[in-house]
C-alpha cells in the first residue's frame, strides 16, 4: 500500500511513478512529485519503482492571475 496526497492506495501490480501518474491521468508537464519527503526529478519518474510504504505528494500547477 502507498499513500498519495494523504489517501491510501493499494497497488494491483508493480509499477513506476510514471506508470502510476499516467494511469491516474496526471499531466506530467503540470505537476511536481514529492516522494518520501524529497522532490523527485521528472527524469527519474520512469525508473523509480513504487514500493509498499511509499508516500507521494503530487502537486498540480494552476495558472491564473
Amino acid at each position: 500500500m502507498i499513500t498519495v496526497n494523504g489517501k491510501q492506495i493499494q497497488l494491483t501490480s508493480e509499477m513506476s511513478v510514471a506508470d502510476y501518474l499516467e494511469q491516474n491521468n496526471y499531466q506530467i508537464n503540470r505537476i511536481a512529485v514529492e516522494m518520501n519527503e524529497e522532490i523527485l526529478p521528472k527524469y527519474s519518474y520512469s525508473e523509480t519503482m513504487l514500493k509498499d510504504g511509499d508516500r507521494l505528494e503530487v502537486v498540480t500547477f494552476v495558472g491564473g492571475g
